[in-house]
């Protein structure tokens, strides 16, 4: 019998092992190199993005062997991005999923160093799938747009700039850097599925993954205004210290969980549209609206 949770396990489990076994033939030299990229990366986590790749590919039913190096590419990708979002330079982090974060044991250096490998290690897996086909080569291309300076950079960069004291800030501005700094890879996966299953329901798809980047960051920023450490793993109250533009800034807390329901509400309506057994993906959705970490 299906249960929610279960299904994660599995889909984890699947995922956990795949990367496992990457990570036991990484070597590089200097050591250091492949000590502080594995460190982040086998850091654990819910792994959320993987995890809808495989869930969205099993709707399509697309072969988990076909999008899993997608999968861990996706999650080297997100693992560089915390490395470097943890930096001094950047939001400064000395945890990340409850232990020291990377640059904390590995120095600034090898960090940057380490989520530089991270990405390219990544192009690299992309690179080896394309020789399969032209969908293969479709789906790799996705993944770099919405890693690069029209995807999550850009919303980094977005979100750094309308930190700065004095600046006007709107809706518009909000709502950028919410579909670019953290929807676009939660995007990828849901529409790399789709590209692998020949672009079936990609419409659909793509309005999910927009609407769930968008409840997840929005969650995200309640939790660092309602959460603990202990839970997140990481400091709380940060955006409001460094004058974060959130939608808690704007909209208040209250305002903030209205549109979280408005964003599930329509994740929701989406799936309705697909026919498929999409009950996973549902109750997906509601675990990302009520999570507490």
């Amino acid at each position: 019998m299906y249960t929610f949770d279960d299904r994660y396990r599995e889909y984890l489990s699947r995922f956990e092992e795949y990367v496992g076994e990457y990570c036991e033939k990484l070597s590089t030299k200097p050591e250091v190199l492949a000590e502080s990229m594995k460190y982040s990366l086998l850091a654990g986590g819910k792994r959320i993005r993987p995890v809808l790749m495989l869930a969205v590919a099993d709707v399509l039913e697309v072969p988990a062997g076909e999008v899993l190096p997608y999968a861990l590419a996706l999650e080297m990708i997100h693992t560089y991005s915390l490395i470097h979002d943890d930096l001094p330079a950047m939001d400064n982090d000395d945890f990340r999923r409850g232990r020291p974060s990377n640059h904390k044991v590995f120095g600034e250096a090898n960090a940057i160093l380490a989520g530089d490998g991270l990405l390219n290690a990544a192009y690299s897996l992309c690179f080896d799938e394309c020789m399969k086909g032209e969908r293969f080569v479709l789906a790799a291309k996705f993944l770099s747009e919405c890693a690069g300076i029209q995807g999550m950079i850009a919303g980094q960069s977005a979100d750094l700039y309308f930190s700065e004291e004095g600046r006007e800030v709107s809706e518009d501005d909000l709502n950028y850097i919410y579909e670019h700094k953290t929807g676009k890879l939660l995007l990828a996966p849901v529409a790399i599925a789709s590209i692998l299953a020949g672009n079936k329901y990609y419409f659909e798809f793509e309005q999910f993954g927009k609407s769930l980047g968008s409840l997840f960051q929005i969650t995200d920023d309640i939790l660092d205004e309602t959460g603990d450490f202990e839970s997140l793993g990481k400091s709380v109250g940060k955006d409001k210290k460094e004058n974060k533009l959130t939608c808690i800034r704007l909209y208040g807390l209250d305002g903030a969980r209205v549109h979280a329901d408005m964003y599930a509400d329509h994740c929701y309506a989406v799936l309705d549209g697909i026919d498929g057994n999409t009950a996973f993906l549902y109750d997906l959705i509601t675990y990302v609206r009520n999570r507490r970490g």
